[in-house]
């Protein structure tokens, strides 16, 4: 696989000096131990949203720190938790006086280091909220995790919990924000093919010509089956109907519709994947009234398709559409 690398051992920090020098009025990167701060951090009398996780997911973490979105991520080595040094030292360095909301993915090398920094936080007086994203409807359990994987809702949850921080929500009701996207939204993907890991150079899995791998994870962990490669229409289908099911969605619900690209995936065949969901939430008699398509939250370059369904409330509408301002993201200003 050609890749565009100097060092493998380097990626990490030279991608980061690369995203300094690239948003230096959106972000300021710190290095040893890594993590990525807003600009204008610390932000005074606001809440503090801090999430993190292995690189190779990009743009999450980093791509989404700046106004109405997180005040810190920590970025780990590829597919790797980010350490307790790096997710203590971010957070107190966005520590604005009203708290810290850590929002993790629920894989348990994330949620163990989080939950260590936070004792650390809570020993020195600050005050820190934990919510563990665990969206996924593929598997109960999976390589990475004890229960449910968390994956795209993460994203929606930065997005609508950044824009209630920056509306001056206390540290209670963004925690209690991000728990109600979590509870209304589930997610499900598939690969049509593996990424490759630039510090090994090595291949995540293996699929026959005409495979695919069906509820895959977004570090390549397997799913539910392999299957043979389908249409887009009858592969979208596969993918909602197990996520309509599941909360479940019901006739009438207001929804957000999110199609991800895992990495290799052009916008070309998101966009179909697009109109085969919109068709299938309607025909269920679901509202779409908000919608994202586009590589938020990638697994190298993993050629594959995730979607996200949140089912939407009036706070969850009105955060949604605040302003921000990061480097993945910029709308509403």
């Amino acid at each position: 696989m050609k890749q565009l690398v100097n060092a493998p051992d380097q990626v990490v920090t030279e991608a980061l000096q690369g995203m300094a020098l690239a948003y230096p009025d959106l972000i300021r990167v710190h290095e040893n131990p890594h993590y990525i701060v807003r600009a204008d951090a610390p932000k005074n009398g606001k809440v503090a949203l801090v999430s993190g996780g292995g690189s190779g997911h990009e743009p999450m973490h980093g791509g989404f720190v700046g106004l109405g979105m997180l005040d810190a991520a920590c970025p780990g080595a590829v597919f790797t938790s980010p350490t307790p040094d790096q997710i203590q030292e971010a957070s107190a360095t966005v520590h604005g006086g009203k708290g810290i909301l850590h929002i993790v993915k629920n894989y348990t090398g994330d949620v163990l280091n989080f939950q260590m920094a936070a004792e650390l936080l809570q020993s020195d007086g600050i005050e820190v909220r934990t919510v563990i994203m665990d969206d996924d409807v593929a598997v109960k359990d999976s390589l990475y995790t004890a229960g449910r994987r968390g994956v795209g809702a993460t994203v929606l949850a930065e997005k609508i919990c950044g824009g209630a921080a920056e509306a001056g929500a206390s540290l209670d009701e963004v925690a209690a924000l991000c728990s109600s996207v979590n509870a209304s939204a589930r997610s499900m993907g598939l690969a049509l093919g593996p990424c490759t890991n630039p510090e090994t150079g090595q291949a995540s899995f293996t699929l026959g010509e005409n495979e695919i791998e069906f509820g895959i994870g977004i570090h390549g962990e397997p799913g539910r089956q392999r299957i043979p490669l389908q249409s887009a229409d009858t592969l979208t289908e596969m993918l909602m109907i197990p996520i309509l099911e599941d909360l479940p969605f019901k006739k009438g619900d207001e929804i957000l519709l999110f199609v991800n690209g895992l990495g290799a995936t052009p916008l070309l065949e998101q966009y179909i994947v697009y109109r085969a969901a919109e068709t299938v939430a309607k025909k269920h008699g679901l509202k779409v009234s908000r919608r994202l398509v586009g590589a938020y939250m990638t697994s190298l370059d993993m050629a594959g398709i995730s979607i996200t369904l949140l089912r939407l409330d009036e706070t969850m509408r009105q955060y949604w559409d605040a302003p921000v301002r990061s480097p993945a993201l910029r709308w509403g200003l």
